[in-house]
């Protein structure tokens, strides 16, 4: 017997209200039911970091969390991230530092960077790459990456 929640959940700005399967991961409700499918699927064990998004503030592996457990909640993916130009500066940055090969990683890689930014205004290299460890990229070497940040930052005011 599949037992359904209804949620009431703020994603990208606009309030959506849906009824989820108990199970249904945030990860499948973001990309199958509301059509966001910058939140990739990759590992589902929340070792990758493809799937990140940003709950109440909070860089979160959506892949780990249920979709009920977003009721109440305020969501960003990389969507809503675009949408308001909050990444803008790190998304020019990336093609800048040639910091995208595939692109698989590159959402998660872009929301994790931008929370930490906004918390940690002046970190070191070692500093970015510490908090860019949970999301695993298997093109560039995270090289281009750290550069990419750090040009970012550097053009933050």
């Amino acid at each position: 017997m599949n037992e359904f929640h209804t949620i009431a959940v703020t994603v990208n700005g606009h309030a959506r209200r849906a009824s989820v399967a108990v199970r249904t991961s945030a990860a499948d409700f973001i990309r199958h039911d509301l059509g966001l499918t910058g939140t990739h699927i990759g590992c589902e064990h929340g070792v990758c970091g493809a799937c990140t998004i940003v709950v109440d503030g909070e860089v979160v592996r959506s892949c780990l969390m249920f979709a009920a457990q977003l009721n109440g909640s305020v969501v960003e993916t990389v969507e809503g991230a675009t949408e308001t130009g909050r990444i803008r500066g790190l998304q020019k940055a990336f093609v800048e530092c040639n910091a995208l090969q595939c692109g698989f990683c590159t959402p998660g890689m872009l929301l994790t960077a931008a929370e930490f930014t906004a918390k940690t205004p002046a970190p070191t290299r070692q500093q970015i790459r510490d908090a860019l460890s949970g999301n695993l990229c298997r093109c560039t070497g995270y090289e281009a990456i750290v550069n990419a940040v750090e040009l970012d930052l550097q053009r933050t005011p």
